[in-house]
This record gives C-alpha cells, structure tokens and sequence, in this order.
C-alpha cells in the first residue's frame, strides 16, 4: 500500500512536471535589442508581447541597409515604454516560408503585430519619429487629462502624424467608442481640469466641446454638439481628413475608407504659387460643404494617378470622384480659370448639386507613357542580357548542326568540303556580326 507522504511527493513531482512542460517555451528577454526571427520562434515571439514590429528584410536590398541602424536606435526606446513595443527582423530572403505567409513581396516590409493581428507599417523610418509614430499604438484608447500641463503635454507627443480630438468637458465613455474604433487613424483624450486660458489656445468658449487638431495642415476645428453617437462620429470622420487633402497613396486609403464623395482639383504642380493659392479657396469650400471632400493633385507628383480624369483638357480642372473607376465633369466647368477661382469653385459645387454633369469613365494611361514608367534601366540592361543569351545559343546551335553535317558527309570530294568548312565559317562570322 502507499503511504500518503509517497501519494504527496507523486502529486508534487507530477505537478512540477507539468508546470515544466508548459513553460518549456522560448524565452525571449525585453533588453531593448532587435529580436531576430525564424520559423522556430516567429509564433512564440508574437505571441509573447503585445505589441511588435517585425522588419522583413533581404540582406542584398540596399533600403533594408539603410533601415537597419534606425530600428538599432529605437528599439531601446520602444522597450522602456509603460507598454513596450518590441522590435524584431526576420530574413525573408532566406525564410521564404514566413514571407510567403504574410504576403510579402517587396523589401523591406514592416509588419505591426497588436495582440497578434498584423498590420503593415507605412509610418516614417527615421529612429526619433518612428518611436513617436509607434507610440500612438502603444497607447490607451482615451486619454484622460487633468490639468494645463497634462493637455500641453498629450498634444506634443503626439505630434503631427495622426489628428488629435480633446473633449473638453466631456464624460469619457463618451470617447471610448470613437477611441477603439479609430485609434489607427488619430489621438483621442478627455481633458477634466483646465483653465480658461487653455480655452483662449485652442479657440474655444464654451464647454462642454470636441476640439480637432491637424497639427500638419495646421487646422483646428470646434464641436458644440449635440454629443450623440452619430453626431460625434461625423464629426470625427470629416475631420480624419484635412479641408483639402493632396492625393498620395496614404491619403487616397483615408478617401476611399470615408465614403464622402471627392471634389478634386487637378493641376500640373502642387508645388506651384497658382496651385497653393487653388488649395486655400478649396479650403475654404470644403468648410462650407462639409458632406463633400476636397482634394487636389498634381500631375508632376502623381502622373499615372492623374492621368485617369482626361489631362488632356485644360488645367486646372474640377472633377468629382466616387472613388469608382467612374467620374463627374461639370457642363460648364471642364477647366476653372486664372480670374475669380473662388466663385467658379462654388458654382462648380452648385452646378453638381443640381445634376448638370457628364459621367466619364477612367481611362488608363497610354501605352508608351506606361512603357517608360515600367521600364527603368536596369530592366533595359536584363532585356538586353536575355537577348544577347538568346542570339549565343542560335550561333551554338547553328554552328553545332554544321559540325554535325560536315562529319556525316566525309565521303564527299575535298573540294566540296572545303566548300562546306568555308559557308560555315561564313556563316559564324554573320552570327557573331549580329551578336555584337
């Protein structure tokens, strides 16, 4: 019979045991290095830290170089957060599996895994801002804020990356939704205890309101109510977005994702005074028809983009786009021109309201222009390669067959095969002619 003290050492042993087994799993230490990853321990990595950004990178690809020191630099930084953020690599040149599972095809490609749920990262990649970029991630849903210094502080660190909503007076469950919802796209935080020289800053003179920051379009906007979900939202929604947004392919994901029909402005240079000057009226339309969003592009900044709403007329012209490969022009309005832009912007808006428009179809850019933007040098010199390739081995072969028919035909006279050994050789001169 066994004794209880045996029973009591089996069930401790066995309980050790277990406790061994279940934590046999790889340990990975918060020491502010860069992870680096394989098959063995990918899973275990992303399922150890709340958050982390995983650099996939190819050893040859001169970008993934120059990217390198930056994540060396901030992933110290990231590691002291009060919710860390780990940075880790993985040689997707060699790990073709780990590659192929999330789709990369380009190098370097940055993932963000929050909770195991990845994300491409498209944010800067300067070590200083792309700590400040990913703090956003790694922080509450709603911050609550309670003084001058606190409000100071929050606006920033958050910097100009991402649009700031502060609701000054207002409860914070109220924000709790928008902040889970959004948190990808902007700041959200509740101020609780402020003065009133913080509501002379930021243009405010009631409470309770909604203030939306767009530090790097420099545009504040104020929300008076009333503070019900669906008016809240929109009001967020419409201010994701700035008054007159230049298209890139960042912003066009915003349009698209908004729903909001786009009317947008096409010129040849946003750089340009004319276009600048264009880009404040559109502002100022956009306040006054908030249902609707402004854009502007350029065809020097994105040609192939552009190119799709008919450049060939005269610029700059007023589309608007349903973010479909259809588009509305205007009867009146195909081109707006240098005199009193501001009136011919409005009766472009009022002329669309009234249903005076064409429907067109996108077109695709022509031909050569696609041509010359596909195919860059490099891949002249390959096309070049592949054909002085092909032109070697119809000699080799050419002159193979030859050798072959000469010795086959020995029997023949001397003369006929000097005959013979002289088209040959005529006929390697014209092969190595035409390789050359």
């Amino acid at each position: 019979m066994m004794t209880t003290k045996m029973k009591r050492i089996l069930v401790v042993t066995f309980t050790v045991l277990v406790w061994i087994q279940f934590c046999k799993g790889e340990k990975f230490a918060m020491d502010g290095t860069v992870l680096v990853l394989d098959e063995s321990n990918f899973d275990s990595a992303i399922s150890s830290f709340d958050h982390i950004l995983v650099d996939f990178y190819a050893p040859w690809c001169g970008h993934c170089k120059r990217l390198s020191p930056e994540l060396d630099a901030a992933a110290p930084v990231l590691a002291t957060l009060k919710d860390p953020i780990v940075i880790a690599k993985v040689d997707a040149d060699k790990h073709t599996g780990l590659a192929k599972k999330y789709d990369v095809d380009a190098y370097p490609t940055i993932m963000l895994f929050n909770h195991g749920v990845p994300v491409e990262y498209r944010g800067p990649r300067k070590a200083e801002l792309l700590v400040r970029y990913l703090k956003k991630f790694a922080a509450s849903d709603v911050a609550v804020l309670d003084s001058d210094s606190a409000v100071k502080t929050f606006v920033e660190e958050a910097g100009e990356f991402f649009p700031i909503f502060i609701g000054f007076g207002l409860d914070s469950s109220m924000m709790e939704k928008l902040g889970i919802k959004y948190k990808k796209n902007a700041w959200f935080s509740v101020a609780k205890d402020f003065s009133e020289d913080l509501m002379v800053l930021y243009d405010f003179d009631k409470v309770p309101a909604l203030v939306s920051l767009n530090l790097k379009y420099n545009e504040r906007s104020t929300f008076y109510g009333p503070f019900e979900d669906e008016f809240l939202e929109d009001f967020v929604k419409q201010n994701l977005i700035p008054l007159a947004v230049p298209v890139s392919r960042d912003t066009l994901k915003l349009i698209q994702a908004d729903g909001r029909k786009t009317v947008l402005a096409i010129v040849d240079d946003e750089d340009e005074e004319r276009s600048k000057e264009l880009v404040k009226l559109l502002k100022a339309a956009a306040s006054a028809n908030r249902d609707l969003i402004f854009g502007y592009v350029g065809v020097r900044q994105m040609e192939e983009f552009a190119e799709k709403f008919d450049i060939g007329t005269k610029l700059p012209k007023l589309v608007v786009w349903d973010n479909s490969d259809e588009y509305l022009s205007v009867v009146g309005f195909e081109s707006i021109e240098e005199e009193d832009q501001a009136t011919q912007i409005s009766k472009f808006v009022e002329g669309y309201r009234e249903g005076k428009t064409i429907k067109k179809e996108m077109s695709g850019p022509s031909f050569m222009r696609y041509l010359q933007r596909s195919f860059d040098v490099r891949l002249v010199y390959i096309l070049v390669g592949i054909v002085a390739v092909m032109m070697i081995l119809q000699t080799f072969f050419v002159k193979g067959g030859d050798e072959y028919q000469r010795v086959s035909n020995q029997v023949q006279a001397a003369t006929q095969a000097r005959s013979s050994v002289s088209e040959v050789e005529n006929n390697e001169y014209k092969a190595g002619d035409k390789e050359d």
